[in-house]
């Protein structure tokens, strides 16, 4: 019996730090492993089987393994250093090393193999069971009972059972087992059945079942014996995989009919929150999941219907462990048909009342975060196979046995174990990026990092290459559900660039790498188009002007739907859809899309909006919503595609396809933009194109089932004029989904805005820099990396940049000086920095402190200050005289009238974003 010590607390999340939260709760710190998770997913050293491990066990410290194996060896796995282990192995908890316990499994016809161990209840004995004729040479018969202290086997005790034992469960007086075996010292007792634990006695329980018996289980109070095994009647009584019997006769108190016939029990574990199962199965409508079930009146409590056949169950402060092969989890709102989680822990209990329920069952609760990963393995390929938890030191170790010979991707055989503490692993590193809008506002976005055993990362945001975090911001994410999260930083100025950088921490304090840098100019007039789509309450909105895979931000208000690159579509081509510096993505028509990171489910009301280019022939899927990620979906509607002669078609699913499409001559691939929206609501559907309704239809309803956006290919099986491709090939922009029916007039605004006059921005790196000293007046510093600032003694900076006119029709609205202080120490300056126009000639090659140029008296701007640290710096500049010096070559000088030095990196250096350049908005008269 595994008893629980109740649930450690819930999760939550918060914020901290200048500008504002999008999308996030508040929560408190992190503290070691996120709760109530209770084990690191860090692999520790452990000696390996060259076998298989099927069962396990522990006690005072020390764990049992058995299974079908001839030797150990140790964790970097040299065979020279093996030790003899046949069928079995008695491992130091804390370290993973063999104990001097050394026992054999033999018999003397057919390979012997160890299928069950169970501790008696003072920890003094330990019981065997599977297919073996001997231990140590004492002669036994498929169940075996080991005097723990002296590890030697009791020779008196050796019921005869004739066939193999797949599970045993021990009480303070009785020994159970479950396996394939009809008859135990002569009498019937197929099955299942019960000895006395100390002589071997056979005891009058009597629970025939018709076929194999995998796993029996006594209730914590000891009055029922819970069976799990591929029998379809107990004791004349129809209950199959299932059945609940009285602990001392047999009789059946609980049969289970809502099993499949094609799925089995192979684990059932108990604890005072409840028993457990872990079902295997194969064909159509297999239970591969996991059951949870009440003690009080043995009925179910919720059902987690993942494919990927249970092997083992283990409850434990209220989290229930399992080893599986878990690959798909849509059932239960999870992972979609993909890659396989080996390990997986969720809560036994909801945390407030149980939801309604789903297709006739309740799903189960939540999966947490911890997911250490293995591999199929020998055998038939299953994966872990055991668990048990042992202690030693204060120090809990979770332990894995199985079929695996990979753990965390390294080599490791058979058996691995996790420890209570020690957690090393950093979180993987985050994807930001940053985009504005309107002046006041930069909203800094990153897809969520993940952790193997941290659900809830703490984030932390440098802007201008800071050492110092100028947020910090804590969100939750699993390996399968990694939202996007956001901040808004609301004190920047309007037409100054920005640079923002995220990095990732988990509860034990592992940091991961910074990530790339994300740029962004703060526009200096609200840009129409972007900022009306969110206005009009966009809830997934993807601009794709991003410059790292695999990530796509969402821009919308929301902020948390971010999508993934499939397969490497290209990135920021241009000109996009829209006026301005915004970008397209590029798709190759054969197997490239984005699919969003967060699955959801679709309202009765919905709009759908994308711009795109092509001049393809074979079609192709827009933008659809599916129910598989990097599959095919095989539930799919709510989408637009393009037809081979490239007329649009918008439909969704209500029982039957239902589309409104473009007339016979409305073709759309003629390599232009186009813009199209599709919508549904009470007054039915509509589709849009370039501003101008295309067709209606009276269907207010779709399919409803939990899934994923996806634009630029998907499946499209069966769909009317199915085109002969499922991806499009092109490019596409501006890709926008609302949670309600835009209006004719909304989409008609959208495609109006879009070619309104808007921002441009222009960053001018210097073309030459130079400084000059006063302390080495006929000094030229040309060729040096960094530049310097001072009054006294005198360091003068001079910068050369080559400015470009402004577009036509537009005019200069605002610019400024962006500069980055050295690494070197002391760096900043407590002195005011003036900009002034330099008036004289200089080059970089020849000006010194006796030769220096002339300066103009009238400052273009200053910096009041400069923190230490190397970031980057920014102050506006008089627009009006850089408006007038436009199309030419200009020089800016550097100067202070204090003694405090401001060292900064010239165009020479290397460091990232280290040139000086100036940030020119132009933008409409």
């Amino acid at each position: 019996m595994r008893r629980s010590r109740g649930l450690t607390a819930a999760l939550v999340l918060s914020l901290a730090g200048a500008g504002t939260g999008i999308g996030l709760v508040l929560m408190p710190e992190a503290s070691a492993i996120t709760p109530p998770v209770a084990f690191t997913a860090d692999e520790l050293p452990t000696w390996q089987p060259n076998g298989i491990v099927f069962a396990m066990a522990q006690a005072n410290g020390t764990v049992f393994a058995g299974g079908t194996f001839s030797a150990v060896r140790p964790p970097d796995g040299t065979s020279g250093a093996e030790q003899e282990a046949v069928n079995f192995v008695a491992l130091d908890a804390a370290t993973g090393k063999p104990t001097s316990c050394k026992l054999a499994f033999t018999i003397g016809d057919g390979s012997a193999t160890v299928r069950a161990l169970a501790v008696s209840k003072d920890k003094k004995t330990l019981y065997a069971g599977g297919y073996f004729g001997a231990v140590n040479g004492t002669p036994v018969s498929s169940v075996a009972a080991i005097d723990i202290e002296s590890c030697t086997p009791r020779a008196a005790f050796h019921p005869g059972f004739p066939a193999t034992v797949r599970d045993l469960a021990v009480t303070d007086d009785t020994l159970y087992a479950a396996g394939d075996f009809g008859t135990v010292e002569g009498q019937t007792r197929e099955r299942f059945a019960a000895v006395d634990a100390s002589s071997g006695a056979l005891k009058p329980f009597v629970a025939n079942a018709d076929e194999p018996g995998r796993a029996i289980e006594i209730t914590p109070d000891g009055k029922n014996a819970l069976l799990g095994g591929d029998f379809f009647s107990v004791n004349g009584s129809n209950t199959h995989a299932l059945a609940v019997v009285n602990a001392t006769t047999g009789a059946v108190a609980k049969t289970y009919s809502n099993i499949p016939s094609n799925s089995v029990v192979k684990d059932i574990a108990t604890d005072s929150t409840g028993f457990y199962t872990g079902n295997e199965g194969s064909g159509g409508g297999v239970f591969d999941g996991r059951i949870g079930l009440r003690l009080s009146d043995f009925s179910e409590k919720w059902r987690d219907r993942c494919l990927g056949a249970t092997q083992a169950v283990l409850p434990y402060d209220g989290v229930l462990y399992s080893s599986s092969h878990a690959h798909d989890c849509s059932l239960e709102g999870q992972f979609p048909d993909g890659k396989r989680n080996f390990f997986n822990a969720q809560l036994t209990n909801y945390e407030g009342a149980s939801p309604a329920p789903v297709d006739g069952f309740v799903r189960s609760p939540r999966k947490l975060g911890w997911h250490p990963t293995a591999n199929d393995g020998l055998g038939e390929g299953i994966g872990p196979r055991a668990m048990t938890i042992a202690e030693k030191g204060d120090v809990k170790y979770m332990w894995a046995g199985g079929e695996f010979t990979a753990i965390n991707g390294k080599p490791q055989q058979a058996l691995t174990r996790f420890a209570s503490t020690g957690d090393v692993g950093a979180p993987t590193t985050p994807v930001a990026s940053a985009g504005s809008v309107k002046p006041g506002e930069v909203q800094v976005r990153w897809r969520t990092s993940y952790d193997a055993d941290d659900s809830k990362l703490t984030y932390r945001i440098y802007r201008n290459g800071s050492a110092t975090p100028i947020a910090t911001v804590a969100a939750e994410s699993l390996e399968w559900e990694r939202p996007q999260a956001s901040w808004n930083d609301t004190t920047v100025k309007a037409g100054q660039s920005y640079t923002y950088r995220v990095t990732a921490t988990d509860a034990a304090g592992n940091t991961s790498a910074l990530s790339a840098t994300a740029s962004v100019t703060v526009p200096s007039s609200v840009q129409s188009y972007p900022n009306q789509v969110r206005a009009d309450g966009a809830n997934l909105y993807w601009r794709y002007d991003d410059t790292v895979s695999p990530y796509v931000a969402d821009s919308s208000e929301a902020g948390n739907t971010s999508g993934i690159q499939l397969n490497a579509p290209a990135l920021r081509q241009t000109p996009g859809a829209i006026s301005g510096a915004s970008t397209a993505m590029g798709f190759n028509g054969t197997s490239q899309q984005v699919y969003s990171d967060h699955r959801q489910t679709v309202g009765s009301a919905f709009s759908v909006e994308t711009w795109f280019k092509t001049n393809t022939t074979r079609g192709g899927k827009l933008i659809g919503f599916g129910n598989n990620t990097t599959r095919n979906s095989g539930s799919f509607d709510k989408q637009i595609y393009m037809t081979n002669t490239g007329r649009l078609v918008f439909g969704v699913y209500n029982g039957s396809t239902r589309t409104v499409s473009t007339g016979l001559f409305d073709t759309y691939n003629d390599n232009k933009w186009h813009h199209v929206v599709g919508t549904q609501g009470p007054a039915g559907m509509e589709l849009i194109v370039d501003g101008q309704s295309k067709g209606t239809l009276n269907v207010t309803g779709s399919a409803a089932y939990e899934g994923y956006w996806h634009v630029g290919g998907d499946n499209l099986s069966g769909w009317p004029t199915k085109p002969t491709s499922n991806f499009f090939a092109g490019q596409i922009d501006e890709t926008a989904v609302y949670p309600k029916a835009l209006t004719a007039a909304q989409a008609k605004n959208h495609y109006d805005l879009a070619k309104a006059p808007s921002d441009t921005v222009s960053k001018v790196s210097a073309t030459e820099d130079t400084y000059i000293n006063q302390g080495a007046p006929s000094a030229a510093n040309g060729a040096s990396t960094s530049l310097a600032v001072r009054g006294t003694s005198a360091y003068e900076t001079y910068l050369r940049f080559n400015l470009p006119a402004a577009p036509a029709g537009q005019v200069l609205k605002s610019a400024a000086l962006q500069i980055k202080t050295s690494t070197q120490a002391n760096a900043g300056t407590a002195d005011k920095v003036s900009v002034v126009p330099v008036t004289g000639t200089w080059s970089g090659a020849s000006t010194t402190f006796n030769n220096k140029p002339t300066l103009g008296t009238t400052p273009l701007g200053s910096f009041a200050s400069v923190p230490d640290g190397s970031a980057v710096q920014s102050t506006p500049l008089d627009t009006a005289a850089l408006s007038s010096v436009l199309g030419s070559s200009y020089s800016l000088a550097l100067t202070s009238t204090g003694t405090d030095p401001l060292w900064i990196w010239s165009m020479e250096s290397t460091a990232a974003d280290a040139a000086p350049q100036l940030v020119l908005t132009f933008g409409p008269k």
